[in-house]
């Protein structure tokens, strides 16, 4: 039984490919646990004697990481691999330089609890998604066509202070432009949160959840089911913003990943294996 990743290197906050295989065809498969990071992986079937699933790599990452699948067969032998994902240093593609009034910067106590709140909110919707039945088959889309004005990891400077890196991808957009679902899934969170401002989490099931973040309208609720490029909300300027654009996030669990990872998995890569509604 052999485990194998790609790429074998990958940036802090990447989606890995994780391929099982060699598994003997005269003994089935009874169940595959496997994780990575601490994350669950979820497997499904490709073709004859192999599996395949996404993986995350921490943001924070420094070296390696690895991932490990245990495999109990018809027979009831149990087999384990291992595969590790090298991790370059982390170099900020840029430092983007922001001048804001020094109050905007600034967070009180209450603030701080707050948008501590905010986050551990994001993480448990995160954690809950590895529960979730995976609701898409196709590849994601990004939630609007126009430019890319920020990339994923880039230093963010307040008043020429080096203050965070900005863990999504932001799209030019005026208040009351549409935003897109970026894949089948269902409304998990719709709230007002201190720094992202109006925001929508759509969980899309097996570890992986998308967010929508300084929205002025969610045309959604809790529990609904949208569909791959349907209409979910509006492109406004709510929380702690300069100016209107879209936040577009991604999470693998608890675990913050680059979303353009997810538009750049082939629609092949999972089948409609486990996927009730395919589309």
């Amino acid at each position: 039984m052999t485990l194998s990743v790609a790429p074998q290197k990958a940036e802090p906050g990447a989606i890995v490919r994780l391929t099982l295989g060699g598994l003997a065809r005269r003994d089935s498969v009874r169940a595959i646990r496997g994780e990575m990071v601490g994350e669950p992986l979820h497997f499904v079937r490709a073709d004859s004697g192999r599996w395949r699933a996404i993986g995350p790599v921490p943001v924070d990452a420094a070296k390696s990481v690895s991932a490990r699948v245990v495999v109990t067969l018809a027979s009831g032998r149990v087999d384990t691999a291992r595969a590790r994902v090298e991790v370059p240093p982390f170099v900020p593609p840029k430092t983007e330089p922001l001048t804001v009034d020094t109050g905007f910067m600034r967070l009180d106590s209450a603030g701080i609890a707050r948008v501590n709140r905010d986050n551990a909110k994001a993480r448990e919707i995160g954690r809950r998604s590895h529960d979730t039945r995976r609701f898409w088959s196709d590849a994601f889309l990004k939630p609007r066509g126009s430019a890319q004005t920020s990339t994923f990891g880039t230093g963010r400077s307040f008043n020429s202070i080096v203050t965070s890196r900005h863990l999504g991808v932001d799209f030019r957009g005026k208040v009351g432009d549409t935003v897109f679902a970026s894949n089948r899934g269902v409304v998990a969170l719709t709230e007002d949160f201190l720094l992202a401002g109006t925001v929508l989490y759509v969980d899309h099931g097996a570890g992986v959840v998308t967010g929508y973040f300084h929205l002025s309208k969610v045309m959604v609720a809790l529990g609904d089911t949208v569909s791959r490029g349907q209409a979910v909300a509006l492109v406004g300027e709510s929380g702690r913003v300069t100016g209107s654009h879209l936040h577009w996030s991604a999470r693998y669990g608890s675990l913050t990943v680059n979303p353009f990872d997810l538009v750049a998995l082939d629609r092949r890569w999972y089948s409609c294996a486990g996927v009730p509604a395919c589309e």
